[in-house]
């Protein structure tokens, strides 16, 4: 038998006896919730004893972040290896077992640029949801124009101190640890002169205060920093070379985004499943032929856009990287979701106006179509994606 299909079926094996019934989607009906995301970390509430078990059983093999080295806690996979055991995942609808900026940002950043002593710190607690991690990059005056941060941090020796706002943060208020960019040399240009750090969210001297948004969730915070001791050991790559570090991080985000918002998944609301409850059949198609096409148009093109996707990680496995087409995955994806967005608000008709109240989802579909909005900014606006991409991917001129 091919090395590949024997790993196929003793994975396949392995996944129907260790994933939990309660941690598979229907195979129709069922929506993700908040309760279904496991962001682990030191204070931790788990949904539930099959949430908590399935994070520890996948951590285990290091199947939380498959492809990293074994020596860091990863499952030590190679890519084909790693879409198998995707494939497998989808096949049983099963939920994410960690959902971790640590997994799809900061980890891949400490792989190529930190030391031996940093990797085995902080990766194995990573696989295993131990740290909750957020992202200290966006400033009040520092958003799109990120180099422009000016976030201090002074070296008093054996440690920086560092001073300083930062805005946008996702979850500040109940992440361990953040990763952040800080100004080390204010002489220097400012694409230079930036270091990258690592710290404590409980260090003396960080606060955070939650944003709220229009679909009325508050996920993002402002978090200040007032004399907050950061220790040298956790500077990670050269001192005033944080910018190549951010460059990189950042194509792991869009990517991340791009695939959280692009793909419809298992436990992500379907239009098409949503017109045929609210709609009905006639003749065996969708009663509306406008909405037919409208829902036809969106999974054509969300097809098309999860191969592009898969093709573009197969070549990063494989060491091309995706660089600027990070840029195209983000701007894209987020686009097609604002798209299901628009498409399930006009299937719901007046009923998406709804905003509180079991009968309607508690305004499901109105916050998810005004959470949408926030797609093309977070990550880096549509705006500025579409200038890398002029600039990098079509060689426009400036």
């Amino acid at each position: 038998m091919d090395p590949l299909d024997s790993f196929r079926l003793d994975t396949r094996d392995w996944l129907e006896q260790n994933c939990p019934d309660a941690m598979r989607f229907a195979p129709s009906g069922d929506v993700m919730t908040d309760a279904d995301v496991c962001w682990g970390g030191r204070n931790c509430v788990f949904s539930c004893d099959e949430q908590r078990v399935w994070l520890m059983r996948m951590a285990e093999r290091g199947w939380t972040a498959p492809t990293w080295p074994r020596e860091y806690g990863g499952g030590g996979l190679d890519r084909a290896q790693a879409k198998v055991l995707a494939e497998e995942l989808q096949r049983i609808r099963a939920h994410n077992p960690l959902d971790s900026f640590g997994i799809s940002m900061l980890g891949p950043a400490l792989l190529k640029y930190g030391t031996h002593e940093q990797k085995a710190q902080f990766l194995p607690p990573i696989v295993r949801g131990e740290i909750r991690w957020c992202q200290g990059y966006s400033e009040p005056n520092a958003g799109s124009d990120l180099a422009g941060l000016q976030t201090r941090a002074e070296d008093m020796g054996d440690h920086f101190l560092v001073n300083g706002q930062k805005v946008w943060t996702s979850y500040a208020d109940k992440a361990d640890w953040i990763f952040c960019l800080v100004r080390t040399d204010f002489a220097a240009p400012k694409h230079q002169g930036i270091s990258f750090v690592l710290f404590d969210m409980q260090s003396p001297g960080v606060s955070t205060h939650p944003t709220r948004l229009i679909s009325g969730a508050s996920p993002f915070c402002e978090t200040f920093f007032d004399n907050v001791r950061v220790p040298k050991t956790q500077l990670v790559g050269e001192l005033n070379r944080g910018w190549d570090i951010a460059k990189y991080l950042l194509t792991h985000e869009r990517e991340m985004i791009s695939r959280l918002f692009g793909v419809t998944g298992a436990g992500q609301v379907a239009p098409a499943d949503i017109a045929v409850r609210r709609i009905g059949l006639e003749h065996g198609k969708l009663a509306e032929p406008g909405l037919r096409g409208d829902i036809a148009r969106l999974e054509m093109d969300a097809a098309a856009f999860g191969l592009t996707l898969e093709r573009l990680r197969d070549e990063a496995r494989a060491g091309v990287g995706t660089g600027a087409a990070s840029s195209m995955l983000k701007y894209y994806g987020t686009e097609l979701n604002k798209r299901r967005q628009e498409l399930l608000v006009s299937i719901h008709g007046s009923d998406a106006l709804g905003w509180e109240g079991a009968a309607f989802e508690d305004g499901l579909v109105a916050r998810s179509w005004l959470r949408s909005k926030g797609n093309s900014i977070e990550g880096g606006t549509s705006e500025v994606q579409l200038n890398v991409i002029a600039k990098r991917i079509l060689g426009l001129p400036g």
